[in-house]
């Protein structure tokens, strides 16, 4: 959120998004429009300007660019799905590297790999990546924390990469315009837009689906939204570092419970994430305030946690607490497939805590299924459940 806005309701992250695209007109029809101003949107319009300078592209946000999930994320790259690599998905980190340096986006990206880690070690089922003989780290967490294997990922700046995705898309001729949601979309030969202020026509329409939008995107009976908590720590010493086992600057997840997972940024602050909040009666994310019992509770217990894990972390002080939108579908798969009503429409969306790297990987994927040159998954239909 912008300095001069008060608290949000669920907290501020660490980073800050520096860019908002100019005031215009809303206009009357678009080649494409693009619903959600995160990742996966500002990335396809983007890519849809970069490979189709002729092609008029309006991205639509409710709030801010990166205001849901995108903006509040933890940072950490990984390079599947939540479900696993399926079959076709390609190398999604050298892809999102492609990316990020075709559209000129800075964002601090570092893929030195990521560590799976687990208590007991040999207990668990084989791990999803390379096994590690000696692991880095000893954590007390409900038992002996270790590492058990390394895959492929990293970390990045949320807010650089929200920024960078911004910028690039206006530069490239995308129109983009905040506070403008999408009330409602009627699904016609040619769909028409019902936005704050107005309707847009559009011959095709991409819902970068937040857990936010999950009725407008076709995905409410298909995809559970949660809030997922985060908090970060203030710098450690190289000193520190060292003693925790964590020198080599890799991000890190459970692989059983309870669940937690982390990584570092470049001043050595140390971002660390646990607990989900389920929507309250009202079925509205936004009206969970991280303020209340049950979201203080859970931050409590996190940091709690964070000071028991190693005797270099006791004293280690918190600066910043948030939660972020996150939607999980049954078998954990994405959903990129067409809207349930129309052709005419892409659903994009439901990335399960995995979305950092996919939403723009995919997001630049379909803006190539709009131009007609590549076909969607046959695994992320909404009709996939593994």
């Amino acid at each position: 959120m912008p300095d001069s806005d008060p608290r949000h309701p669920w907290g501020d992250p660490p980073w800050r998004i520096d860019f908002r695209p100019p005031d215009a007109p809303l206009p009357e029809s678009v080649d494409v429009a693009i619903v959600g101003g995160g990742f996966s949107g500002l990335s396809a319009a983007a890519w849809l300007r970069s490979l189709s300078p002729q092609t008029s592209v309006a991205v639509f946000e409710a709030s801010h660019i990166g205001a849901g999930a995108s903006g509040r994320t933890g940072g950490v790259v990984l390079a599947e799905t939540a479900a696993g690599n399926p079959p076709g998905l390609g190398d999604v980190l050298a892809g999102l590297a492609d990316i990020l340096r075709k559209v000129q986006v800075a964002c601090d990206l570092q893929l030195p790999g990521a560590w799976e880690v687990a208590r007991g070690g040999e207990r668990f089922d084989k791990p999803s990546g390379v096994p590690v003989a000696r692991s880095p780290i000893h954590w007390s967490d409900s038992g002996d924390l270790q590492v058990v294997s390394e895959v492929p990922g990293g970390s990045l700046d949320p807010g650089k990469l929200v920024s960078g995705l911004g910028r690039a898309a206006h530069r490239l001729g995308a129109q983009i315009f905040e506070n403008r949601p999408v009330g409602k979309i009627d699904w016609s030969a040619s769909p028409e837009l019902h936005v704050r202020g107005g309707k847009v026509r559009a011959k095709k329409v991409l819902l970068a689906a937040s857990a936010l939008s999950l009725d407008l995107s076709g995905l409410a009976e298909r995809a559970q939204p949660r809030l997922t908590l985060a908090a970060s720590s203030a710098p450690v010493t190289g000193e520190q570092l060292a003693a925790i086992g964590l020198s080599e600057r890799k991000p890190f997840y459970t692989i059983d419970l309870p669940y937690l997972w982390g990584r570092l940024c470049a001043d050595n602050s140390i971002i660390w994430g646990a607990g989900l909040v389920s929507p309250p009666e009202s079925g509205d994310l936004l009206d969970i305030d991280i303020a209340a019992p049950e979201p203080a509770r859970m931050f409590a217990a996190l940091e709690r946690r964070v000071h028991g894990l190693h005797p270099a972390l006791a004293s280690v002080q918190f600066t910043h607490r948030w939660g972020g939108p996150i939607s999980f579908r049954e078998g954990w798969q994405p959903a990129f497939a067409r809207h349930p009503q129309s052709p005419h429409g892409i659903v994009l969306g439901a990335y399960a805590g995995h979305g950092v790297a996919l939403s723009v990987y995919f997001g630049a994927w379909a803006a190539e299924v709009l131009l007609g040159r590549r076909d969607l998954p046959e695994w992320a239909r909404l009709d996939a459940t593994a």
